[in-house]
């Protein structure tokens, strides 16, 4: 590797060889003004990484490096950066690059500007596709970059940057708080976080799961109740009920949506962050009407949401629930395959770049 030409990642080839990685070298974009180096230190292993390598949301460029719960150090940046400073402990999560110039960057939605990049597979306007966090470094922009605070661990913090803001965003653009009832579809990587956030903002959250065993740890994230949707008629004790319902499960397709929606409170939200490989089942109309519900989804979440999240997990002391892996062409395998499977308890952390870059 000769940094800061080239960087090196841990790559796969096919999607037909989604699990098979071996360590190459690429460049990255052109190092621009507002732009900062980032000496990896770890990196969390998402769900979105899986979906992407499988091609099961579309075939991905490859050679590709996946990875976009990053933290690291600062080790360049460009002469226009403002807030970050080299040596600063710092995060990016699941986008790199915005036009910050229309009116959805404006309005702090900067995570639907139509000309986002996300932090892989992407291409940036000058054509180089963006590559991910298993790798010994990533070039971002400073916009995207965060500050980490000082009483996060690293490796606790990674999963925060795409998983955490991913359910917090929605939560807080809901008016989660005092008196509202929210349910979380999905007891894993997402959904332990969406337990946190709702406990920490001062609402009540319900988990609702067909896992009976996650009982205990819904009540040990802070979940007021555990409802599950194995037992017969489960929805009907909880009609026009829950104010608002995170979906964060990525089997969706095989749900019955009415089931789900019943439980709503008037004029309450069925909103997925959990994207399935396969479209959503059908729903009638006449569902909707009942409880005046409505179906919705987001995309992550702006920087001011991402700065808030990481304060809240700062000052209420919240912690993700994380498994270590060594980064490797074994560690990576294990941690997707094992992702894909749902063995994860509840979100994968890669680690000891050191070891494994030699930077």
């Amino acid at each position: 590797m000769v940094y800061p030409d080239t960087f090196e990642g841990f790559m796969i080839e096919s999607p037909q060889q989604w699990s098979k990685f071996s360590k190459k070298e690429f460049k990255p974009k052109k190092f621009e003004d507002r732009d900062i180096d980032i000496k990896i230190e770890c990196c969390g292993v998402c769900g979105s990484d899986v979906h992407t390598i499988t091609g099961g949301w579309g075939d991905p460029s490859v050679p590709l490096c996946v990875g976009h719960e990053i933290v690291g150090k600062a080790i360049k940046v460009g002469p226009k950066v403002t807030t970050i400073k080299v040596g600063d402990r710092v995060g990016v999560g699941a986008q790199i690059w915005a036009c910050l110039e229309c009116k959805l960057c404006k309005s702090d939605n900067e995570n639907y500007c139509p000309h986002q990049v996300d932090t892989y597979n992407a291409p940036y306007p000058d054509g180089t596709i963006s590559q991910g966090g298993y790798a010994s470094h990533v070039r971002a922009h400073e916009y995207f970059t965060f500050k980490i605070p000082e009483n996060i661990p690293s490796e606790l913090a990674a999963p925060m940057l795409c998983a955490g803001l991913t359910t917090f965003s929605p939560l807080i653009r809901a008016n989660t708080g005092p008196g509202k009832k929210i349910g979380i579809v999905g007891l894993g990587g997402l959904g332990h976080f969406a337990v946190m956030w709702t406990k920490a903002l001062g609402a009540e959250p319900y988990v609702i799961s067909h896992t009976p065993e996650k009982k205990e740890d819904a009540l040990k994230l802070g979940a007021k109740e555990f409802i599950c949707t194995k037992d017969k008629d489960w929805s009907k004790p909880w009609a026009y009920t829950i104010d608002f319902i995170l979906n964060t499960s990525d089997m969706t397709n095989e749900f019955k949506l009415s089931d789900y929606m019943s439980t709503l409170a008037i004029n309450g939200a069925f909103h997925n962050v959990g994207l399935p490989d396969k479209p959503l089942p059908q729903i009638h109309a006449f569902d909707f009407v009942s409880n005046g519900a409505a179906l919705s989804g987001s995309h992550i979440g702006s920087r001011p949401e991402m700065i808030k999240m990481l304060n809240l997990a700062s000052s209420q002391n919240i912690k993700s629930w994380v498994e270590t892996i060594d980064i490797s062409e074994v560690g990576c395998k294990e941690a997707v395959e094992r992702v894909k499977v749902n063995d994860v308890h509840y979100r994968f952390t890669l680690v000891n770049y050191e070891k494994a870059f030699g930077t």
